[in-house]
C-alpha cells in the first residue's frame, strides 16, 4: 500500500479575491479522501465577462473524483465561500456541513436551485468536531464582517491543518462572537502542520479597528445630516447593518430597509437569534408620511450594481421613494478594487439629483472585515504554525504574506490556483500542477472560461458585425448579388456612402470574376466574401468585423 500524503489544493480564491474554493485531501497518493472548503462565487464585469450572471470555480478535477469527496465545509455566508452551493452541488453530491447562519443562507440557495435543505447539515462551535473518513473537523469562531464566521482545524494522522476563512481581531464586534485569543491560541498547543490564512490585507500596516468605533460616529452624521439620509453597506455586514439602524435609532430616525438582500439577511439572523435587538422597521410606503430629517433608508448595491436599491433611488426612484435635494447618502463600505466605475456613477447620478454623497475616505464610517499585517502576524503568533499558506488574496498578497511569515521565522509557501501541494513530511512542495479556470453562468447555462462563448462576445462588442447573404440557384449560378446586413457598426465609412452599399458593390464585383470552381465550393467561396468584407470594412471604418456568411443553395 503506497504512502499516505496530506494535500491542499487552492482551486478559487488563491491569487483572486473571491471564487473561494479548497480542498483539503489525505490519504495514499491519487486515491486520497477529500474534503472541499468553500464553494463561492464571483461577480462579472462588462469589460471582461460581458452578459456573464456569476463566475464559479472549475470543479472538473473535483468532479473526476466525486466519489472520493466526504464533505462540503463551508467557513461563512458571503457570497464569495457559500454563493455557488446551489450551482455545483449536483456535480459533487456531498453533504454540506456550516454553523446555523450560514446553514440557513445555504438552504435557500439549495432550495432556490430544487435540492433537498436536508442536505445542508448544522454544526456547532468548537469544541464539537465532524468525521468524515479520514478527517475531523471543527468550526472555531472568528471575527468578521458577517456572523458565525469560522475557521477550521482540519485533524488528520498526517497533522493538523488550521483553516483561518476571511476573518480580523475584533473582541467587540456588536454581531457575532468576538475574538477569543486564548482558545486560538489553544489549537497550536500541540503543533500544526499549516496555517492557511486570509491575506486580504497584508497592505495595511495599521491595527485594525473594531465595529464598535462605527457606530458612534454614524450616529453623530445622522444627527447633522439633513433631509433624509439612504445608507449602503454589505446587506451580508449583519453587525454594520444592526449598527447602522441602532444608530438611526437614537438619532430619532425611522428605519427602512430597501432591497432584497438586505431583508433576506436580517430575517436569516433574526431565525437563528442572533439579531435580537433590531429596531422595528417602516415599510416603504410608509415613509412618506414622515417627515424627511426622521427617515433612514438602509438600502442594498454598496458596489455600484446596476439593479440594486442604490442604483434605483439614483436613477430616480425605488418603491415609490424619492431622493431629492438636500438629502444624504452615506456609503457605510469600502469600494472593491474593479467597481469605482460603477460606484462612482451612482455617486454622480445622487449628485444631478442635488442629494450629497459621503464616502469612507476620512475612515469615519467603516471598518474592514479583514486582518491587518498585525492582526496577521498576531493570528500566526498564537497558532504557531510549521509552515504558513497564505490564501484569499491577490498573487501580490499572498507573495507579501509569504515574505512577513519567513522574515519572522516561519516557512511560507506561495500556492496560488491549481498548485497541489504535498504537506506530508517537513518540507512542504509542489506536487502537481492542476489546470483550473472559471465556469461562467451565463443566463441559465453554465459554460467553460475557455469554450469560447464570452471570448466571442467581447469580440463582437469591439468590431461588430456583418452578416453576409448569398443565394445559389439549381444551375449552380449566383441569384442576384450578395446583399449584408451590419450591427454595431457606422452606417457611413470614408467615401461618405452607406456601409452597406459599398460591401455589397465589393462583393458583387467579386462574384462577377469568380470562377465556377470557387462558386461550387461553399468552404472556399464562404472564405473570399469573408476576407472582401473585413478588408472592405478596415478601408471605410477602420475596423474589421466579425462576419457570418450565409449561403444558400436552391435544388
Amino acid at each position: 500500500m503506497s504512502k499516505s500524503r496530506l494535500m491542499y489544493l487552492p482551486l478559487g480564491g488563491a491569487g483572486e479575491i473571491g471564487m473561494n474554493c479548497y480542498v483539503y485531501g489525505y490519504g495514499p497518493e491519487d486515491a486520497e479522501r477529500l474534503i472541499v472548503v468553500d464553494l463561492g462565487v464571483a461577480f462579472p464585469d462588462m469589460d471582461t465577462t460581458p452578459g456573464v450572471d456569476l463566475i464559479m470555480p472549475d470543479i472538473a478535477w473535483l468532479e473526476a473524483r466525486k466519489n472520493q469527496i466526504e464533505a462540503i465545509f463551508i467557513t461563512h455566508a458571503h457570497e464569495d465561500h457559500v454563493g455557488a452551493v446551489g450551482h455545483l452541488y449536483e456535480r459533487l453530491g456531498a453533504p454540506i456541513y456550516c454553523r446555523a447562519f450560514t446553514a440557513n443562507i445555504a438552504r435557500r440557495k439549495m432550495s432556490e436551485h430544487g435540492y433537498s435543505e436536508n442536505s445542508v447539515k448544522v454544526v456547532g462551535p468548537w469544541p464539537e468536531t465532524v468525521k468524515k473518513g479520514p478527517f475531523e473537523v471543527g468550526f472555531v469562531p472568528i471575527s468578521h464582517s458577517i456572523p458565525e464566521s469560522s475557521g477550521l482545524v482540519i485533524d488528520t494522522k498526517g497533522g493538523r491543518i488550521v483553516h483561518t476563512g476571511d476573518f480580523k481581531i475584533d473582541v467587540d464586534p456588536g454581531v457575532g462572537e468576538p475574538f477569543d485569543h486564548d482558545l486560538w491560541a489553544s489549537l497550536g498547543k500541540d503543533g500544526v502542520k499549516a496555517l492557511v490564512c486570509d491575506s486580504t490585507n497584508v497592505f495595511s500596516k495599521e491595527e485594525g479597528r473594531s465595529e464598535s468605533t462605527v457606530g458612534p460616529e454614524i450616529e453623530k452624521f445622522l444627527k447633522d445630516a439633513k433631509g433624509m439620509v439612504a445608507a449602503t453597506t454589505f446587506a451580508s455586514n449583519v453587525s454594520r447593518v444592526r449598527t447602522i439602524a441602532l444608530a438611526a435609532e437614537r438619532a430619532g430616525r425611522s428605519v427602512c430597509l430597501l432591497g432584497r438582500s438586505m431583508k433576506r439577511m436580517t430575517e436569516a439572523a433574526k431565525e437563528v437569534g442572533i439579531l435580537t435587538d433590531f429596531p422595528n422597521i417602516i415599510q416603504p410606503e410608509d415613509v412618506g408620511n414622515l417627515p424627511r430629517e426622521n427617515v433612514l433608508l438602509l438600502v442594498t448595491g454598496s458596489q455600484g450594481e446596476r439593479r440594486a436599491a442604490s442604483a434605483q433611488l439614483a436613477n430616480g426612484k425605488y418603491m415609490g421613494i424619492t431622493m431629492k435635494e438636500g438629502d444624504t447618502f452615506l456609503f457605510s463600505s469600502k469600494t472593491i478594487p474593479g467597481n469605482e466605475k460603477g460606484v462612482i456613477h451612482i455617486m454622480n447620478q445622487f449628485s444631478e439629483l442635488g442629494v450629497d454623497v459621503v464616502d469612507d475616505n476620512g475612515g469615519l464610517y467603516h471598518v474592514s472585515g479583514h486582518a491587518n499585517r498585525p492582526d496577521l502576524d498576531t493570528m500566526r503568533d498564537l497558532v504557531k504554525p510549521q509552515t504558513l499558506i497564505p490564501m484569499h488574496g491577490e498573487h501580490r498578497h499572498l507573495r507579501e504574506h509569504v515574505k512577513i511569515a519567513e522574515a519572522a521565522g516561519t516557512q511560507g509557501v506561495l500556492a496560488v490556483n491549481g498548485m497541489l501541494i504535498d504537506l506530508s513530511g517537513n518540507q512542504p512542495r509542489v506536487a502537481e500542477f492542476i489546470e483550473t479556470g472559471r465556469t461562467y453562468l451565463d443566463g441559465s447555462v453554465k459554460v467553460g472560461q475557455f469554450d469560447g462563448i464570452v471570448r466571442d462576445r467581447i469580440r463582437l462588442a469591439l468590431n461588430g458585425h456583418v452578416i453576409v447573404t448569398l443565394i445559389i440557384d439549381e444551375d449552380g449560378d449566383p441569384l442576384g448579388d450578395p446583399w449584408c446586413e451590419v450591427m454595431g457598426l457606422p452606417e457611413t465609412g470614408r467615401n461618405n456612402a452607406p456601409l452597406v452599399d459599398v460591401l455589397e458593390e465589393d462583393l458583387s464585383q467579386f462574384m462577377g470574376r469568380a470562377n465556377n470552381k470557387t462558386i461550387a465550393d461553399d468552404t472556399k467561396l464562404e472564405k473570399e466574401l469573408r476576407q472582401i468584407a473585413r478588408k472592405t470594412s478596415q478601408g471605410e471604418i477602420g475596423k474589421k468585423p466579425e462576419v457570418t456568411v450565409v449561403i444558400s443553395r436552391l435544388g
